[in-house]
């Protein structure tokens, strides 16, 4: 039997359209590591081609646990068929933020693109942060085979 640890992330619906018009966020099946989350949005908004716009969640979340951090990142499919992505590519939600969760969603095609209130745009994931100490050095106690060898250093076959 696997050993469940619950972890408790307080959220704050600050749009009354959340759990009554829109879903809060949630799971969408027992094995989904993101909850989905929402355009909290009045009316349609065009995202036009190559640019990227802020659109409300309608919640706040708090954490509480310095080491849990959240981490906003694409849908897959609306990322692969549609070409939604996340503007700044993930968004870090640090244990002690209790703003809105907004999202920068970028249009990466060259049509027009609809986003519609309701509409899942981007998913939420945990993971817990590690914070090691540095401690500076003139020479590592090991030097691996890498060593400083750059970007590409191994070939891409």
């Amino acid at each position: 039997m696997k050993n469940k640890q619950n972890y408790i992330i307080q959220y704050k619906v600050l749009d009354p359209k959340i759990g009554t018009k829109f879903s809060i966020p949630k799971y969408a099946t027992d094995g989904s590591s993101g909850l989905d989350l929402v355009a909290c949005i009045n009316k349609n908004m065009d995202l036009v081609p190559m640019k990227s716009i802020l659109v409300s969640t309608g919640i706040a979340i708090y954490i509480s646990d310095p080491s849990i951090t959240g981490i906003i990142v694409p849908r897959s499919g609306l990322g692969h068929k549609k070409g939604i992505i996340l503007g700044n590519t993930v968004g870090l939600i640090d244990s002690d933020y209790q703003g809105e969760l907004m999202i920068s969603v970028l249009n990466r095609t060259n049509k027009k693109i609809l986003i519609f209130p309701g509409m899942r745009i981007a998913q939420i994931i945990f993971v817990p942060i590690l914070k090691p100490i540095f401690e500076i050095v003139q020479t590592f106690k090991k030097n691996t085979h890498r060593n400083i060898n750059g970007f590409g250093h191994t070939g891409i076959v």
